[in-house]
């Protein structure tokens, strides 16, 4: 019997990874239960992803598409007159108060890095990425700093399942990005501002 083209098959094992992970987490995943997700032989998900790091490789690339592709898409990024410690805050308040399934799954797959070492390129290729993006309005120290700190808050509210609160995010960030004149930039004792490195 020929075997039937399914140029979509790839895809559909890398949706079926993620819904697994969603569903039972990393704990979950192995190729027979990702097979029966995408219902296709046990063979095509070895075929495509020799291994189970492979497959979690191409899942976690897809998964961190999220927040970086929300914070992409902002015109706060492009515009040198917003306020960006508020729209940082404001864009990870709309990111963190929807479905929280989706920012979950990314970060189990991100944190999953820690046991397995072929995560972490693609771990570290998320931070960079945003920190990219950033310092496209700042400069690329301060631009990890806020990547440290947007990582830190997302964590603390995802791991404690307390309320994201969006005007204690705003003070954060604004010391690291001081809007001048506000009563919110830096005074003495606080830290000089970051310079290009």
């Amino acid at each position: 019997m020929a075997r039937r083209h399914d140029p979509e098959r790839r895809q559909r094992i890398i949706d079926a990874a993620i819904r697994v992970v969603g569903r039972a987490g990393i704990a979950g995943l192995s190729h027979r239960t990702v097979a029966a997700e995408a219902d296709v032989p046990l063979g095509s998900t070895t075929y495509h992803f020799a291994t189970l790091d492979d497959l979690m490789v191409a899942a976690l690339r897809q998964a961190n598409e999220g927040f970086a592709g929300v914070l992409a898409a902002h015109p706060a990024l492009s515009d040198p007159e917003a306020d960006l410690p508020g729209e940082l805050a404001r864009v990870l308040g709309e990111w963190l108060g929807g479905d929280r399934t989706g920012v979950e799954l990314e970060y189990e797959l991100y944190l999953a890095a820690l046991r397995r070492p072929a995560l972490r390129p693609v771990a570290a290729e998320w931070a960079e990425g945003l920190g990219a993006l950033l310092a496209a309005r700042t400069d690329p120290v301060t631009a990890r700093a806020l990547v440290a700190v947007l990582d830190g808050i997302c964590l603390q509210v995802l791991l404690t399942d307390t309320p994201y609160d969006e005007e204690y995010a705003r003070k954060v960030l604004t010391r690291l990005l001081p809007v001048p004149g506000t009563r919110d930039a830096p005074g003495p004792g606080s830290l000089p501002p970051a310079t290009a490195g």
